[in-house]
C-alpha cells in the first residue's frame, strides 16, 4: 500500500520569512499604520478624554477588535481602567453578571443590587483612585434592546449630574439600526460620537498585504499584480478575509514550489477555504 506524500515546504522557509504571515496573533505595535484606523482611534480617545461615551460600527472582519485592543493599549494606565466584555444575546441579569466579571465585582445577587454594586465600583474607581473607568461592550449588535437600555442606568450617577463611566458600544451595522429605535433614544442620546470602520480600498489592500509580509520578515513582495488584484476582488477589502486568503495562497504556492503567488493560486486557495 503506497504512502501519502506529505508536502514538506511551508511558507516561512519557502519565502524566507521569520514569522508565520497573516496570523491573527499580532502585537499592537505591529498593527498596519492606516490613516483611517488611526483617525477612528483618535476620535474615540477624544470621547474618552471628555468622559463621554461612543459607538463603534464596523462590518465583520474590518478590524474592530484589533482597533479596540490598540485603543486599550494606548490609554494611559495611570488615568484609565478599561473593562472589556464580549457580549451575546443575554438577559439583563446575565449581562450585568458579565459586566461584573469584567469589572472585578462579585457577580451575585438580583439585578438591581448588582447594578448598584457596579455603579459603586465605577464611582470608587474615579473618586478613590482618581482613575476614569471605561467599559467596552464588544459585539453589542447581539444585545437585546431591553438589555442595551442598561447603558442608561449604568451611566446615571447622582441623578445624572456627574460623568463617571464611559461606555464604548462596538458592533456590526445592525447595532446602528438598533440605536435608532424609539425605545433606545435615551441610550443614543448618551453617545456623543459614532465612529464607523470601512473595508479597504484596492490600494489599501495591497498596502496591508505588504505590511503583514514585511513584519513577517519578507524582503520582497511574493504576490504578483494579478494575484494582488484577485485578493482584492475576492475579499473586497475585508481584513479577516485577506489574512485567511493570503495565508492559504502562500501555503499552496510553497507546497507547489512556486517562487511567487499568481492569480491561479489565489483562486485555488479560495476554493480550498470554507
Amino acid at each position: 500500500m503506497s504512502q501519502i506524500q506529505i508536502p514538506t515546504l511551508e511558507p516561512r522557509s519557502h519565502f524566507g520569512l521569520t514569522e508565520i504571515p497573516f496570523t491573527r496573533e499580532i502585537d499592537v505595535k505591529d498593527r498596519w499604520p492606516s490613516t483611517h484606523l488611526d483617525e477612528v482611534q483618535a476620535d474615540l480617545f477624544r470621547v474618552l478624554d471628555q468622559r463621554q461615551s461612543a459607538a463603534l460600527i464596523a462590518p465583520a472582519g474590518s478590524g474592530k477588535t484589533a482597533l479596540l485592543r490598540a485603543l486599550k493599549e494606548n490609554l494611559p494606565e495611570a488615568r484609565y481602567r478599561v473593562h472589556y466584555a464580549k457580549v451575546t444575546s443575554l438577559s439583563k441579569r446575565d449581562m450585568a453578571r458579565e459586566i461584573a466579571l469584567a469589572a472585578g465585582v462579585a457577580p451575585a445577587g438580583h439585578y438591581p443590587s448588582l447594578l448598584r454594586r457596579l455603579q459603586d465600583r465605577f464611582e470608587a474607581t474615579q473618586i478613590d483612585d482618581g482613575i476614569r473607568p471605561v467599559l467596552i461592550l464588544d459585539e453589542a449588535h447581539d444585545l437585546r434592546p431591553d438589555v442595551l437600555a442598561m447603558v442608561r442606568i449604568l451611566t446615571n450617577f447622582q441623578m445624572d449630574s456627574r460623568l463617571v463611566l464611559s461606555v464604548i458600544l462596538a458592533g456590526q451595522p445592525p447595532l446602528l439600526a438598533m440605536l435608532k429605535r424609539d425605545e433606545l433614544e435615551s441610550v443614543t442620546r448618551r453617545l456623543t460620537h459614532c465612529a464607523v470602520l470601512r473595508l479597504l480600498s484596492r490600494g489599501e489592500t495591497r498596502q496591508y498585504m505588504e505590511h503583514r509580509l514585511r513584519i513577517a520578515g519578507s524582503r520582497q513582495f511574493p504576490f504578483d499584480e494579478p494575484a494582488t488584484d484577485a485578493v482584492y476582488e475576492i475579499t473586497r477589502g475585508n481584513l479577516r478575509a485577506i489574512d485567511t486568503l493570503c495565508g492559504k495562497s502562500l501555503e499552496i504556492a510553497a507546497q507547489e514550489g512556486h517562487p511567487t503567488v499568481g492569480a491561479a493560486t489565489v483562486v485555488t486557495a479560495r476554493q480550498k477555504l470554507p
